[in-house]
Parts: C-alpha cells; structure tokens; sequence
C-alpha cells in the first residue's frame, strides 16, 4: 500500500471512531445486562407459579381467557393475546382503546394466565413514570436515547461509523504488523505503547463478531421506518379491497383464527395474535403471528390475516426482504439464540469491547507520544506520523 493511500485510511480509521466512541461505549455498557433481560426478567418476576402439571396437559379455551379479561374489565379493549411455545402462559394485552395505546403505550395492562388451568398469575397494572424499570430505561438508552425516531436514526448513523472504524482498521492493521509478530505486546517500553498492542490485538481478534453486531444494530435501529414503509406499501395494496367496508362490532372467534392461520402455515406455531382495529395492523382482520421450530425459523415470523368478520382465511403474508433480513439480525445482535453459553460469549465479548473502547480512548487522550517509530510503516512527520499509531477499532491516537 502507498503512503498516501495509507494515510487516507488512517485519516478515515481516526475521525470514524473519535465521533462514534463515546455513543458506542453507552450502547455496549447497555447492551450487557439486556443480553440477559429475560432471566433478569425472571429474577424479578413476582407473578404466582405454574401449576405442577404434566407438560402434555391440554390447554384452556383462547376464547374463554379472552372473556375472562374483557369480564374483569369491561371498559378496555382487548389488543394483543401472546401464546407461549416455550413455557404454558397466555398473555392478554388490554388498554382503554387503540387510540389511547398509540398516544401513550403506558395506558397498556396485560394479563398473565396459566394456559393450563386458566389462572390468573399476574394482572399488571397500567404503567407510568414512576413505575418505570431499571431494564426499561437500560432499554430505552440502548435503543433511542429517550429520544424517539431521532435518537434511533443517531444511534444507527454511529453504527454505522463504528463499521466503517472497523473496516479501516483492519486495512491499517497489516502495514502495522509487518515488523511485528502477531499478538506481540511489547510491555517493555512505554505505557502507552502497551495500550495500543493491547488495543490492536482486542480490536483484531474478534473483527468478524464486531462486524456482525455493528451492522445488525444499524438494522435494528432502522425498524420502524422499514415497518412504516411495509405498512404504507404493501399492507396498504392487501386492505384496499376492504376500504369503506364496516368494521366488525362482534369479531370471529381468537381461537377459531388460531386454528386457521396454524393450518395455513405447515411446520409453524401461532404465537400472538393482533385484535382487530390496530393502527398497525387491519381495522378488519386478526393478524396472526406464527413461526417456526428449528434455530433459524423460529426467528423468522409469518404474519397470516383473518377475516375477522367471518373467521376465514384472507391471506398468509409474505415478508419482504428487508423485513426478512431485521428478523435475521435481532438475535444475531443480543446473541439470544443459543442458550445461556452463547449469551455468556457475546458478554464476554462485549466486554472486551467495552476495553477496546476504553483504551482507544486513553491512547487518544495520550496522544502527545511519538508512536511512528513503534508502527512499523516508515518514517514521517507531524500528525501524519502520530496517526500511524491509529490501528483497529474506534478511539484511535492522533
């Protein structure tokens, strides 16, 4: 590689990681505890135990649960029901009515059965700010920055430099190890110096994991305009037929739309189902979620439509690619997909993130060194040999 061409790389490695360093160190310092939300979920969880019966046992009435929370409370709507594949739970989401949810997703209350028994083991109360858990605000941190589609758009532009940081030190890597033998640190000199072999090798080791969860971030982030878009376009195209037809006072039956969308879809689970009436969904139809059994199916979601007027089957959705490649990228980014093994890994290696961050940091703040020397790239002068020292991963030297 060419000195200027080099130069160019350590100029882009520099400026990409200095802007997005900070913003990075907060999402992997969030990011830990929510690799482990559920069992931290699980820690805290105060709902009554499932009762002691054979895991085979036959399950309760969707529609018999759904009066049960309609009959506790009369003034609510019913929205959302999730039914458990992993664990007998039947989850029925109410709030005062769609309009009121979509405003303030606080004023939603949800109800915990046993799917067995029919037991209520939780009934949540409608959320407010006081209510408002660690995890919660850890989340929201995470994802917007408290800040909504705004902070979602600037968290996934520093993403984005954060990938671009990584692939312009991997280009610099090599004119830097040329002298050097690999995983060399050389602790025998200067403080400093140690840091950035340090920094190196954490940022050159597990280039391909920081690749994979920098670019499925910048995904995530991207959720909701990829769900508007979808729902703008081809949702919009699937509910034209209905436009001006009434919508249902007395829907068909939940259970009933269950059984339809499971036959509908060989091989996949229902897992949750969409009322009627959602702004995000059909004023006309339950949207049935379902999904499949083996580690990749059971990521992707098919969304299957029916007629809540009749109870038939309307349509079974085809997700569009970009949709597709979201769902691929959520467990991917959290590391959620294999167990508690895999999410001790992806700790770890947040962890290690968290010290490549750190220290580029550190070797930035101290960049008053001559590092050109310890590069290994050939003589210099000014800022153009200090950059040299600027190797792998965002917080570089000057």
């Amino acid at each position: 590689m060419r000195r200027a061409t080099l130069l160019k790389w350590l100029w882009i490695h520099k400026w990409s990681s200095l802007i997005c360093t900070v913003f990075l160190l907060l999402i992997c310092v969030t990011g830990l505890p929510l690799v482990f939300e559920d069992e931290i979920a699980d820690l805290f969880d105060d709902a009554l135990p499932y009762a002691a019966m054979p895991s085979d046992a036959a399950r309760v009435d969707l529609d018999r649960l759904i009066a049960k929370s309609r009959a506790a409370y009369p003034d609510q709507t019913v929205m959302f029901a999730v039914v458990g594949d992993d664990e007998p739970k039947v989850v029925v989401s109410l709030a005062p009515s769609w309009a009121a949810f979509q405003a303030d997703r606080r004023s939603m209350r949800q109800i915990r059965f046993d799917a067995r028994t029919g037991d209520v083991l939780k009934n949540g109360a409608p959320l407010d700010g006081r209510a408002a858990s660690v995890m919660n605000v850890v989340r929201q941190l995470h994802v917007d920055l408290f800040a909504g589609l705004p902070g979602e758009l600037f968290l996934g532009a520093m993403g984005l430099l954060f990938v671009v940081a990584i692939v312009s030190g991997a280009v610099v890597y090599g004119p830097f190890m040329r002298r050097l033998e690999f995983a060399t640190i050389r602790s025998g000199r200067s403080r400093r110096l140690k840091w950035l072999d340090l920094h190196n090798l954490l940022g050159v080791v597990p280039l391909v994991w920081l690749l994979v969860v920098g670019v499925t971030g910048v995904i995530n982030e991207l959720s909701k305009p990829m769900f508007s878009l979808w729902q703008m376009t081809e949702v919009r195209a699937m509910l034209a037929s209905f436009a001006g037809s009434p919508i249902p006072a007395q829907p068909s039956s939940p259970r009933a739309a269950l059984e339809v969308a499971e036959a509908a879809t060989p091989g996949m689970t229902p897992v949750s189902v969409t009322f009627p009436g959602s702004p995000f969904g059909s004023p006309y139809h339950y949207i049935v979620w379902t999904k499949g059994h083996d580690p990749l199916t059971s990521r992707l979601f098919k969304p299957v439509l029916v007629d809540a007027r009749n109870g038939k089957l309307a349509a079974v959705v085809q997700m569009p690619w970009y949709l597709t490649a979201l769902q691929v990228s959520r467990p991917l980014h959290f590391g959620d997909y294999g167990g508690m093994p895999l999410k001790i890994i992806w700790a770890l290696l947040d962890c290690v993130t968290i010290v490549i961050l750190g220290s580029g940091l550190y070797l930035w703040w101290a960049r008053r060194g001559d590092f050109a020397g310890a590069a290994g790239i050939g003589p210099a002068a000014g800022t153009a040999a200090a950059g040299r020292a600027n190797v792998l991963s965002p917080g570089p030297t000057e």
